[in-house]
């Protein structure tokens, strides 16, 4: 979409209706998922962030590398700290439940 529109419009304007576009369609199809509205704000809120970051990323010719950089370490930084706990050699297998094995 924002390659159709750029080829009209100026660019600016192109990402910010083909990002709002995502954005509404997701939050659309999230409500459906989450089963609540407010769910649904929020995950748009989220991919809007994500959509103004990339376009702050994209608008930035001479730092967008280091900028690019950064925010992968960032997301594999903050990704990591939330995955400390997780048993990664129980992933994957099953483990009934107290009250299944009290069940049989």
């Amino acid at each position: 979409m924002l390659l159709a529109l750029s080829e009209h419009i100026t660019f600016s304007l192109a990402y910010v209706i083909a990002a709002a576009a995502c954005v509404l369609l997701i939050a659309a199809y999230g409500r459906t998922l989450l089963g609540s509205w407010k769910g649904s704000a929020v995950l748009g809120t989220g991919y809007s962030l994500l959509y103004f970051g990339l376009y702050q990323l994209l608008a930035s010719e001479d730092y967008a590398l280091l900028m690019g950089a950064w925010l992968i370490f960032g997301i594999l930084a903050l990704t990591m700290y939330l995955t400390r706990r997780v048993d990664w050699g129980m992933a994957g297998k099953f483990t009934p439940s107290p009250a299944a094995a009290d069940a049989e």
